[in-house]
């Protein structure tokens, strides 16, 4: 990844960030990242941050939803959005002639949504039966059911869909409410990468996510003088202070389940995404139960004793803390044996260090996954826009894989035997 072409050196005069990376591909991918997610919602707010995601593409000032649907559509483009627990992203693919159209509408709907209540209540049905369809998915439901049995008192620990219940209170004004708060330009990033110029882009900006010059109150919805909806409010922490994570007490949840197989997660707290360890740990958990088919757990449960189909670990680095965990589902019958195998694996990695030859491959493994990753430009631009908007350095992949290969089998081992502590480990099973 050539970063000689990564502009991150503008922001606009109202504080918005901008990533600019140049490329010769014939679309563009453009977007906006915001510093606002699940964990920035109230107590009585819960799933207001996703379904907010939802109900930007159903009405503007200026446009109904299926004219927002079809703006891009139209011209071969399309319109995505997702929401975490820390970000919400809003992005189009289109060809590149077509990028000014594509900055127009995000900026339409980022800044100037009207959340009209006759598009809510058909939005609100399709979040339930999102949630309902979440629910019969145990393989998916038990990652989030972990998170709060890590986070049990904490914001980060809400399933980002909400309840049925929280949804039947969400109504436009609540909606705007939210907005306001947290949808500021010091918490905004707009990205772009493509065959474009970047001071073409910068201007663009400026025009298309322009904000009054008002000094309303803090908070205060104003308008500008082409009758556009705006927000102005000055770089503060106005509401956007996220709460520390409350001290973590490992805790085991056995949940019965009708389901054929049982489901299984062992899993602590982890690093956050400022910390030095981060690539270590990635590096860690790539031996232990990375997407290779010779990872640690996958040889152990599935290659040798056949006990699941699926067996993989992960790491989740938000802001201030993170989530390791091993999931795996088995016949019930095999769960004991399942577990006391996982048990061993990572036993094996607080104690006995890794041989140079071990080492070796498993750095040249993970730098041929970031070197295949990059190829995929959407998830690639989205990533450096995370980055970004968290104000992590954007070091250059020689620059990381340089850290990786001075890594030593006694780097490794600190953090495995601080995360893999067995007495602190935290377990969720879904059983018969």
């Amino acid at each position: 990844m050539d970063f000689s072409i990564l502009n991150t050196q503008f922001s606009t005069a109202d504080g918005i960030r901008v990533l600019h990376f140049a490329d010769t591909m014939p679309i563009s991918y453009v977007g906006v990242a915001i510093d606002a997610g699940t964990r920035d919602e109230l107590p009585n707010e819960s799933g207001m941050a996703h379904f907010v995601e939802h109900l930007l593409f159903k009405g503007t000032k200026r446009r109904r939803s299926w004219h927002i649907i079809n703006w891009l559509e139209s011209v071969g483009g399309q319109l995505d959005a997702y929401t975490t627990k820390e970000e919400t992203y809003i992005y189009a693919t289109v060809p590149t002639e077509y990028t000014e159209r594509a900055l127009e509408l995000l900026a339409d709907v980022v800044l100037n949504s009207t959340f009209p209540e006759n598009e809510i209540e058909k939005e609100r049905d399709v979040v339930l039966d999102e949630i309902q369809s979440y629910n019969d998915s145990p393989s998916e439901l038990i990652y989030d059911e972990f998170e709060e049995l890590l986070f049990p008192h904490d914001p980060i620990g809400r399933n980002i869909l909400g309840t049925e219940q929280s949804l039947e209170t969400f109504d436009s004004a609540r909606m705007q409410t939210f907005v306001r708060r947290n949808y500021t330009p010091d918490r905004m990033v707009v990205f772009a990468m493509g065959n474009i110029k970047f001071d073409w882009l910068v201007k663009k900006i400026e025009k298309y996510f322009y904000i009054t010059n008002f000094s309303p109150k803090l908070g205060e919805m104003v308008e500008d003088q082409r009758g556009m909806q705006k927000f102005l409010i000055p770089h503060s922490s106005f509401l956007t202070h996220r709460q520390s994570p409350q001290p973590y007490t490992p805790a085991h949840r056995t949940t019965p389940r009708d389901t054929y197989q049982a489901h299984c997660i062992i899993g602590n707290r982890c690093i956050p995404m400022t910390s030095n360890e981060r690539l270590t740990m990635l590096l860690l958990n790539n031996i232990l139960g990375g997407p290779n088919m010779s990872s640690r757990l996958n040889l152990a449960l599935r290659e040798r004793n056949g006990l699941c189909y699926t067996i993989e670990s992960n790491v989740t680095n938000y802001t201030d803390t993170g989530v390791w965990n091993i999931y795996f589902g088995c016949d019930p019958r095999n769960l004991a044996k399942a577990k006391r195998l996982c048990m061993q694996q990572l036993d094996l990695l607080c104690t006995k260090p890794l041989n140079d030859k071990q080492l070796t491959i498993a750095k040249r493994q993970l730098r041929g996954q970031v070197l295949i990753g990059n190829q995929n430009k959407e998830n690639l631009i989205l990533g450096l826009s995370k980055a970004y908007l968290h104000g992590l350095e954007l070091k250059p992949d020689n620059e990381h894989f340089q850290f990786i290969d001075s890594l030593t089998p006694s780097d490794l081992q600190s953090p495995a035997q601080r995360i893999f502590n067995p007495d602190q480990l935290s377990t969720l099973i879904y059983t018969e």
